[in-house]
């Protein structure tokens, strides 16, 4: 069964079902395909076949979903693309995944059309607007008008998806899911009610029947964006599932409008980033309430957040303010899942610690399973669904998956340990720790424990360069903080830290920086510490 089969076996048991709601927009499902194929057609027209890359470089909206649909209709492979690329990012990661078509946001034209040249196998442009400009074909007029894909025959639709991940460090990855790996992940929407992945359109079409006997058809409001995996899955997810998308029209976050979606579409479920977005949204809630007419937010079950902090104090602001389940998933653009941690009215569990994922173990340089209570750290690794592996890269794909006991396990190389009752403890990827005179420091066990302090909402740690040391604990930490001192802050560490992890240099922001997905961009503080560093030689 091909991905695009499975999705549109879905969409016909919908039964008349809104597939994406976005502003003012509702779309149905029938629309939604028949959309798709106009779109899918007017792509072929131009020279996209099978096999071929279609770039999509779109804010969370109706026509991503529809430009992933189009390019699954023909076989070719959707590319997620940062819509905050400047040129030269653009057309290397456009040359890298030798880009067919690219589907852009009408705010890239100018870009587009500096790098477009260079581009040789760029047959076709497509843009969001109200018309054609440039080289680049209206969006809109594909979508409405253009001559819709029908008979198609799906042999060897064996592709899935190129998800680029880590441009925050370095030039991105391409990381290649078969059809298999990404059903497998997609699949999750039916396991998570009880209800076996099904394996062909008639199993997908009973798959979704059991859903609306279960009451559990997902209504998914992703605010995180669809060109980073989280958001991406959670709403793929939903299509398969027979749901509804639900976005936001803003293209930054704004929390009154967030819980406005959520009461007036009935949202069951949010994608969310960690506190970025935890904070803002707790406080839109207590403002709201201060006027009298609080958000009806009883419709909502589940949010969950994946590859970021989010802290105690923010899940359990959010658990006074509704009954919901907070999913807080340890997870990779590369497989999983590794780790969960769930919190509840019934059962708040929000302590910083994980749940180790059924499929996921903790291996040490031996492959072997590191004991728990034991101090020791290892390497996580998950045997969950898993993609084929980097584009182009053998040598790193080798590393990062490997069969172990003679089952294949996605280790992208998070470090971790487990306490003594197996709680897992998320430490971070081993290339950002810090080294402070032979001692290691894992960044994320120092931020966690800073934004614990009721007057810090957010922190950063990263290693500086220190000649007797070689490396010294640095944090840029944001908050209400006048009135608390550098010592009170460091001391709060004392009963949580050994004195090695905590930091020397304590250096106030009004925002840590963070990338479009809401990760914390350790090269931009980096620079933060450095210019402060030399302002106060």
């Amino acid at each position: 069964m091909s991905v695009s089969a499975a999705l549109r076996a879905a969409g016909d048991a919908a039964d008349g079902r809104i597939a994406v709601s976005h502003g003012d927009v509702r779309i149905s499902y029938a629309e939604l395909h028949a959309r798709a194929d106009r779109v899918a057609g007017t792509l072929a027209a131009r020279g996209v076949g099978l096999g071929d890359t279609v770039a999509i470089a779109l804010y969370n909206g109706v026509e991503y979903l529809e430009t992933v649909l189009a390019a699954f209709r023909i076989g070719a492979v959707p590319v997620n693309i940062n819509y905050r690329y400047r040129e030269p990012e653009l057309a290397y990661v456009l040359d890298h995944v030798e880009a067919v078509a690219l589907v852009h946001d009408e705010s890239l034209t100018e870009r587009v059309g500096g790098v477009a040249g260079s581009l040789p196998k760029l047959t076709a442009v497509l843009r969001t607007g109200d018309s054609a400009a440039g080289t680049a074909a209206s969006y809109a007029d594909a979508a409405a008008g253009g001559e819709p894909v029908t008979a198609v025959d799906e042999t060897g639709f064996e592709h899935g998806i190129i998800l680029l991940t880590g441009g925050t460090t370095g030039r991105p990855k391409g990381v290649i899911w078969d059809r298999t790996g990404l059903l497998g992940i997609l699949g999750s929407v039916f396991r998570q009610q009880g209800i076996a992945a099904p394996a062909d359109p008639a199993e997908v079409r009973a798959a979704v029947a059991g859903l609306r006997e279960r009451d559990a058809v997902p209504v998914v409001l992703p605010m995180s964006p669809l060109m980073h995996g989280t958001g991406f899955f959670h709403a793929m997810r939903t299509l398969l599932g027979g749901g509804t998308v639900c976005f936001c029209t803003s293209h930054s976050l704004d929390a009154h409008e967030v819980w406005q979606v959520v009461g007036r579409e009935r949202a069951t479920e949010m994608v969310i980033v960690g506190d970025a977005f935890g904070r803002p949204l707790v406080d839109a809630l207590g403002e709201q309430r201060a006027t009298g007419t609080p958000y009806d937010i009883s419709s909502m079950r589940r949010i969950t957040s994946s590859g970021v902090a989010w802290s105690v104090d923010v899940k359990r602001s959010l658990l006074a303010e509704g009954s919901m389940t907070l999913v807080d998933n340890i997870s990779a653009s590369e497989g999983g899942p590794f780790g969960v941690a769930e919190a509840s009215r019934d059962a708040d569990l929000a302590d910083g610690r994980f749940d180790l994922a059924p499929v996921a173990r903790v291996l040490d340089e031996q492959d072997r399973d590191v004991e728990p209570g034991s101090g020791r750290v290892g390497v996580l690794a998950s045997a969950g669904p898993q993609p084929v592996g980097y584009l182009r890269d053998p040598e790193r794909t080798a590393r990062t998956w490997r069969v172990i006991d003679g089952v294949r396990y996605a280790v992208p190389g998070d470090l971790a340990s487990l306490d003594a009752d197996g709680k897992l403890i998320l430490l971070g990827r081993g290339d950002g720790v810090i080294n402070t005179g032979g001692e290691k420091v894992f960044p994320e066990e120092v931020e966690q424990a800073l934004v614990a302090h009721p007057a810090v909402t957010d922190a950063v740690v990263i290693g500086m360069p220190d000649p007797r040391w070689g490396q010294e604990v640095t944090a840029l930490v944001a908050g209400e903080l006048s009135g608390h001192s550098d010592e009170a802050l460091i001391s709060h560490l004392d009963a949580r830290l050994a004195r090695y992890k905590h930091p020397r240099t304590l250096i106030r922001i009004d925002a840590v920086p963070r990338t479009p997905a809401g990760k914390v961009d350790r090269t931009r503080a980096k620079q933060l510490a450095t210019r402060n560093q030399e302002e106060n030689r």
